[in-house]
């Protein structure tokens, strides 16, 4: 524990129908994705920092 297990920039353009829209970076991996709901950057963040993990487990991934 303690140790980083990413790092987000997050734009949120608008706000429409109750949520967010918008853009997130993944600053560690310079990836860019947009979002359309925030459930849907929640999703986008998880599945970042879980494939990350799982990659960094395994030895892949690294340089």
């Amino acid at each position: 524990m303690g140790k980083n297990k990413g790092t987000f920039i997050i734009k949120v353009d608008h706000c429409q129908n109750g949520t967010w829209q918008g853009s997130i970076v993944w600053a560690d991996e310079n990836r860019t994705e947009r979002f359309r709901s925030a459930l849907e950057l929640f999703k986008l963040m998880d599945s970042a920092v879980n494939n990350n993990e799982m990659s960094t487990e395994t030895g892949e991934g690294t340089a």
